[in-house]
């Protein structure tokens, strides 16, 4: 069954200061895929989400999501950045976090309505930390704090959900529990994740596109170190995962 496309990318180039990011792009992501964008630092790996959201437009080419210009199409999309803005010493809850995740919706910061206020908590009960909404963001873990910012990434109910380096600076045993709420989330959404770490793509994604200025695409299961290789210039470990593990089990 041929799948509906959710991102087309076609022939996109990308150039900064006279630098060329990306080249000759062409990439299509289709209706609940779940797709993991690897590559080198300065691949162009961000550039690549940042034309999805309209935040930066190609040197040529076309961008669409959803057939649409990436500006009409953001409000369907949920987006977790690499780095949040989050003050961890602002006195905010775990709630108000999540609710921020409503704002452009029609609702001006500070005066959100019930229905807000009901999506927030559906958001946070999805991620398993709704008995800890009224705690002070600063308190959590490094691992409640990236679930809540995926909490507020799909509180207003995308239909495109795309992460930057969303188990950065997370150990190995709650990088697992992420990519597992991500593998739930993905029944109900498209998602594109931008990641350093190849141990976990075979178990969990569906695709994998290397970037490194072009773009390849390819699925999991059909990734070998010597396509790695070639796309980071040097030999990388590339660890499979496609055994499940039971509670107790190493999976290192």
């Amino acid at each position: 069954m041929t799948m509906n496309p959710v991102i087309e990318l076609e022939n996109v180039y990308f150039t900064y200061n006279s630098t060329d990011v990306l080249e000759n792009v062409d990439l299509v992501v289709c209706e609940k895929d779940f797709i993991s964008i690897v590559g080198p630092n300065a691949g162009g790996k961000t550039t690549i989400l940042k034309l999805i959201l309209g935040l930066i437009k190609p040197t040529k080419g076309v961008v669409r999501v959803f057939g649409n210009s990436p500006v009409k199409a953001r409000p369907r999309i949920g987006y977790m950045p690499q780095h949040t803005s989050l003050d961890s010493m602002f006195p905010v809850s775990v709630l108000d976090v999540v609710l921020m995740g409503r704002l452009g919706t029609g609702t001006r910061f500070g005066f959100y309505h019930q229905a807000d206020k009901e999506a927030a908590e559906d958001a946070l009960k999805r991620v398993e930390l709704y008995d800890i909404r009224h705690r002070p963001f600063s308190d959590l873990s490094g691992g409640q704090s990236q679930r809540v910012l995926i909490a507020r990434a799909i509180v207003s109910g995308p239909e495109l959900l795309l992460l930057d380096e969303p188990t950065s600076n997370v150990d190995i045993a709650v990088e697992t529990q992420l990519y597992d709420l991500l593998n739930q989330l993905n029944d109900n959404m498209t998602i594109v994740l931008v990641t350093h770490d190849l141990g976990f793509v075979s178990s969990y994604v569906k695709n994998v596109a290397c970037v490194n200025r072009r773009v390849v695409t390819h699925p999991t299961c059909s990734i070998t170190g010597e396509m790695i290789n070639e796309i980071y210039g040097r030999d990388v470990n590339l660890i499979r995962h496609d055994h499940v593990t039971h509670k107790g089990d190493s999976d290192v």
